[in-house]
C-alpha cells in the first residue's frame, strides 16, 4: 500500500467519523424530541440511568462511579428526590447506609418515555428503510455495538 493510499483512506476514515458524529447526534436529538421532556440536568440524567441499569446505590457509590465529590452527589440526589425520581430506604445489609433508588412513579415514566422513543424510530424504520436496508442496519448496530464498547 502505497503512502498516498493511506493518507487517502485516513482521510476517508475521518470523514466517516465525522458523518457518523452528526448522524447518531441528530438521531438522539430526534428520539429525545419523542418522550415527554424532563427538567432533569445532564448529572442527573446520568444518576437516574446508572440506577436503572446497576440497581440501588449509595450516595458514596454514585458519587465514585460518577467520578464526583460526594458532596456534589448528594445535592444531585437531594434535586431528584426533590422531583420524585429517587428515594432512599436504609440498606438491609447496613443500616446506617441509605440507599437510593428509583421511585415506582419515575420508573413508569421511564418506561413510557423509551416506548415513544421505539415506537417513533419502529415507525421510521418501516417508512424510510426498505427491509433490504433493515438488513443492512441490522449488520451496522452491531458495528456500532462494538464501537461503543470501545
Amino acid at each position: 500500500m502505497t503512502k498516498q493510499s493511506r493518507t487517502s483512506e485516513a482521510h476517508q476514515l475521518a470523514a466517516l467519523a465525522g458523518e457518523l458524529r452528526i448522524s447518531v447526534g441528530k438521531l438522539i436529538r430526534r428520539l429525545r424530541e419523542q418522550a415527554h421532556p424532563g427538567d432533569f440536568t445532564s448529572a442527573q440524567k446520568s444518576v437516574l440511568l446508572r440506577l436503572d441499569r446497576d440497581g440501588p446505590a449509595t450516595v458514596s457509590a454514585l458519587a465514585r462511579a460518577e467520578s464526583v465529590r460526594p458532596q456534589s452527589m448528594r445535592i444531585t440526589v437531594a434535586g431528584l428526590e426533590a422531583m420524585g425520581a429517587v428515594s432512599g430506604e436504609s440498606d438491609p445489609a447496613d443500616g446506617r447506609q441509605t440507599l437510593i433508588n428509583l421511585t415506582p412513579t419515575f420508573r413508569k415514566t421511564l418506561t413510557s418515555s423509551r416506548a415513544a422513543k421505539e415506537d417513533w424510530l419502529l415507525r421510521a424504520l418501516q417508512a424510510q428503510l426498505s427491509p433490504q436496508e433493515q438488513d443492512v442496519l441490522t449488520a451496522a448496530v452491531k458495528l456500532l455495538q462494538r464501537l461503543a464498547d470501545f
